[in-house]
C-alpha cells in the first residue's frame, strides 16, 4: 500500500525510461488497484494487479474482478501473498478459487507461498510448501501460464534474508513438488521474495533454481530497484 497513482506513473515513466535497453528481463509493475489503470507499459514491462477476487461481479463491496483488472491492461496477478495470507486470512481454497479465476480470465497468476518462521523451526518448510502449492493448484491442468513466488514470510520486511543454502533447498523441494503435480514443470518460472536488495541481488539470482525476484522494499525506490534489474540483465547475459 505505497505510492498515489501520480507517484506510481512518474516512478514507472522514469524506470522504464532508464531501462529502456534491457534485453534479457521482464519487469514487472504491481501497484495498488488505483496505479493499474491507465499504466501504459510494453514488453518487457508489463503491469500486475497485486490481489482479486474470483468472482466477475456482484454484491462484493470493496473487491476488484479479473475483468476490472484486465480492463486496466494488467497482464499477471498476484495471488496468495504472505500478507493476505497472514495479515487477512486468506485460505488455499480461497487462493485456488483466485488462481482458476486469473487463467479463465486470461491473466497470469503469480501464486505465493512460504513458511512461517515457526514452521520452518518446526522443521515444516517442505510440507507446508507442498500443501500450498497441491491445494492452490486444485483443478489447474497446465502452468504454462503460471509463476511461482517462493517468500518465506520470516524473510518479508525484517531484512533479513535467507541464505543461499536456505534458499536453494526451498527452491529444490518446490522445483520437486511442481515436478511430481506436472512432468512439464521445468519450464515455469520459479521466484525469490525476502528482503532482496542491490547488496545481495547477485548472489541469490545465481542460485539453482532462482529464476526472479519478487522485490517488496526494494521496489519503492527507483536507484534501488533499476540495480536490481541491472545485476538480474547482467547474470542473464553472463549465462547466455
Amino acid at each position: 500500500m505505497n505510492k498515489t497513482p501520480s507517484e506510481g506513473e512518474s516512478f514507472v515513466e522514469t524506470t522504464v525510461n532508464l531501462l529502456l535497453d534491457i534485453q534479457h528481463v521482464s519487469v514487472i509493475f504491481a501497484p495498488p488497484f488505483t496505479g493499474l489503470f491507465d499504466m501504459d507499459v510494453n514488453p518487457p514491462f508489463y503491469a500486475a494487479a497485486q490481489n482479486c477476487h474470483w468472482e466477475n461481479s456482484g454484491a462484493l463491496t470493496g473487491e476488484i474482478s479479473i475483468s476490472m483488472i484486465r480492463d486496466c491492461g494488467a497482464t499477471f496477478v498476484i495471488v496468495g501473498h504472505s500478507e493476505r495470507r497472514q495479515i487477512f486470512g486468506e485460505s488455499n481454497d480461497w487462493i485456488n478459487l483466485k488462481v482458476k479465476a486469473v487463467l479463465a480470465g486470461n491473466l497470469k497468476p503469480i501464486l505465493c507461498i512460504g513458511e512461517t518462521l515457526d514452521e520452518r523451526n518446526a522443521g515444516q518448510t517442505t510440507s507446508v510448501l507442498k500443501k500450498q502449492l497441491e491445494k492452490g493448484l486444485i483443478g489447474v491442468e497446465s502452468l504454462e501460464n503460471l509463476v511461482i513466488a517462493y517468500e518465506p514470510v520470516w524473510a518479508i520486511g525484517t531484512g533479513v534474508t535467507a541464505n543461499t543454502e536456505q534458499v536453494e533447498v526451498a527452491h529444490s523441494s518446490v522445483r520437486a513438488i511442481l515436478k511430481a503435480l506436472y512432468p512439464e514443470s521445468d519450464i515455469m518460472h520459479v521466484l525469490y521474495g525476502g528482503s532482496v536488495k542491490p547488496e545481495n541481488a547477485e548472489e541469490l539470482i545465481q542460485i539453482s533454481g532462482v529464476n526472479g525476484f519478487l522485490i517488496g522494499g526494494a521496489s519503492l525506490d527507483i536507484e534501488s530497484f533499476t540495480s536490481i534489474t541491472r545485476i538480474v540483465e547482467h547474470v542473464q547475459m553472463r549465462t547466455l
